[in-house]
């Protein structure tokens, strides 16, 4: 009895809804997962769809002189232009991580993360639509990049989604943070 008063042997509890903290959290999770993945595919998509339409074939827009602007770009092989002979691979992999995500997503009780592989999942699900659906055709279509720093690679959204969610696993990853939500010290 003294340790049900004191909170030992209880499950936590979800002071709003009244139920176990562990069947609210995990569902929340992959609600914000989700949520980011939609919200960073549609800016991509939409992004490239406006580049296709207003920019494609036309003369860069220039941000800033010297420093960016937006150039649109078909690049059918991985960052900076490498391996475009493999464009079928890189849509094999895009879509091998997209499942490892979704599977991930079932273990997932940490709000950080579920941030990060939305990123992930929105960035690899704006690449593998152009993967699939632009020319020259399916599963060997060319990625549309279009911001264009000086000295650097042309990029898009979905690169930049990508990126930032891998930059975020790494902190996590450093600060032990684990998917599950468990902190482990090394």
């Amino acid at each position: 009895m003294a340790e049900a008063e004191h909170g030992i042997g209880t499950p936590d509890v979800d002071e709003e809804a009244g139920a176990p903290a562990e069947r609210t959290r995990g569902p929340r999770r992959i609600a914000a997962l989700l949520a980011v993945a939609i919200v960073a595919y549609l800016l991509d998509l939409g992004s490239k769809m406006l580049v296709v339409a207003e920019l494609e074939h036309r003369d860069p827009i220039v941000l800033i002189e010297g420093v960016l602007k937006f150039e649109a770009v078909r690049n059918p092989g991985a960052a900076f232009g490498f391996g475009e002979a493999f464009t079928v691979v890189f849509t094999v992999i895009a879509a091998a991580v997209i499942v490892v995500i979704i599977r991930l997503a079932r273990k997932l009780y940490s709000a950080p993360w579920a941030v990060a592989l939305g990123l992930l999942l929105g960035g690899a699900l704006g690449n593998l639509t152009d993967r699939i659906f632009r020319a020259p055709g399916v599963f060997e279509g060319a990625v549309v990049d279009f911001i264009a720093p000086a000295h650097f690679a042309v990029f898009n959204l979905a690169d930049s989604a990508i990126v930032c969610g891998g930059f975020l696993i790494v902190i996590l990853s450093f600060k032990g943070l684990d998917p599950d939500g468990t902190v482990h010290k090394d």
